[in-house]
């Protein structure tokens, strides 16, 4: 029996958790999978209880963390190779950059058969200055040389690997999207969108817009915000914003609300222009609850937020970075600007708020277009397929 050991940098709300975690559960029984994550940071939720719905128990590795810290991540790759001296596995995935850089380093130490990275983003722009940027790039480069396949998460990711980073040669790469159980986002809609503007007191006629993510620089809530108090100023529709997530920037984020004269509250007995939710478990009934879904990022990879968007039938307005323009549909069920044009984001933004129909018929063809390109079993499938070839 084949044996995979599975490594991911932690257990936060997002792609990388949810993959890790279908792809434990449900590979093929002739495979037999250890699933290792690290810690979490401080400012996020644990997002372990979708592992542990599913039954299976990770192991935690408490050394590696998020942060770069040379003792802690010397002590976690020796860890590392002290689970591959043990477990013996035929395959080594890791998942994320700081995992695929310790744990690919020392599976090519222990002589591991195959060792494959996914690349659920990257740290190549809008991260890190030149010099910082150039370190990171000669790291991959390296680590690519030692991995059997990379897999990229979508066609443009791997196109950015391949050509403009140039971290290895396009035939090394296989491109597998990520895959989810999306049935939730579909089901009960009525009654959870009810819950949701039941809870924040929001009308019928009201607009809200959700964006859904880490409260970080690289996610440019700035430019959500600005693109709020636009709208406010050119419609007279009630608009309501919801910022949902957490961390470093939070601060910032209110800051910004208040030289933009725009009200906030973490209270939904508030009447404010925005409200800030923290991490919501129940993402579904948030999709259910708002009409449009933003995402502002500089830098993506395959932004989960904008898949489950689809899934509940919400129109999406965001930025056209990373992978994102081969996850939505552009002019069908989302509308995309570049990151660099506030104005056209802004413009955007207002034109959904504006038309009814469009962010109706936006909303209605998300669903038919995410069922099955982003299902989990496809995932499985996929994965399988690349691990029985090269096993093979």
């Amino acid at each position: 029996m084949p044996r995979v050991l599975r490594i991911i940098n932690r257990f936060n709300l997002g792609g990388p958790t949810y993959n890790a975690a279908y792809l434990t559960k449900h590979l093929p029984e002739r495979y037999e999978t250890l699933l290792l994550g690290g810690m979490k940071d401080a400012s996020e939720d644990s997002s372990q209880f979708i592992v542990e719905n599913l039954g299976i128990t990770p192991k935690i590795l408490p050394e590696m963390r998020r942060p770069v810290n040379p003792y802690r991540d010397y002590k976690a790759f020796r860890e590392i190779k002290s689970i591959i001296r043990t477990f013996k596995p035929d395959i080594v995935h890791t998942h994320a950059s700081k995992p695929g850089a310790l744990g690919r380093w020392a599976a090519h130490q222990m002589n591991v058969p195959v060792i494959i990275h996914t690349f659920h983003g990257h740290v190549f722009h809008s991260y890190f200055n030149n010099f910082t940027t150039g370190v990171y790039k000669s790291l991959e480069r390296k680590l690519a040389k030692m991995s059997t396949r990379i897999v990229a998460i979508s066609e443009k990711q791997k196109e950015e690997l391949a050509m403009e980073h140039q971290i290895c040669s396009a035939n090394k790469i296989e491109v597998i999207p990520l895959g989810f159980d999306l049935q939730r986002f579909q089901d009960e809609q009525d009654e959870k969108r009810n819950v949701f503007r039941t809870e924040f007191k929001l009308n019928d006629e009201d607009i809200a817009i959700g964006i859904i993510g880490r409260l970080v620089p690289i996610k440019n809530h700035e430019l959500f915000l600005n693109a709020i108090k636009y709208v406010k100023q050119h419609s007279n529709k009630r608009v309501k914003a919801f910022i949902v997530g957490d961390g470093e920037s939070r601060s910032e984020i209110e800051e910004q609300c208040s030289e933009l004269d725009l009200t906030y509250s973490n209270d939904s007995e508030d009447d404010v222009d925005v409200y800030f939710t923290s991490w919501v478990k129940k993402v579904d009934y948030v999709n259910a609850g708002v009409d449009i879904v933003a995402l502002t990022s500089k830098n993506e990879g395959t932004p989960v937020s904008l898949i489950e968007a689809q899934a509940s039938n919400r129109a999406i307005v965001s930025t056209n970075v990373g992978g994102i323009e081969n996850i939505v549909l552009p002019e069908l069920t989302a509308l995309l600007s570049d990151p660099s044009d506030e104005k056209k984001f802004k413009e955007n933004l207002l034109r959904m708020i504006e038309d009814e129909k469009l962010r109706v018929k936006f909303g209605e063809q998300g669903w038919s277009f995410v069922e099955n390109k982003f299902h989990y079993q496809r995932l499985v499938e996929d994965i399988t397929n690349l691990y029985d070839s090269l096993l093979s």
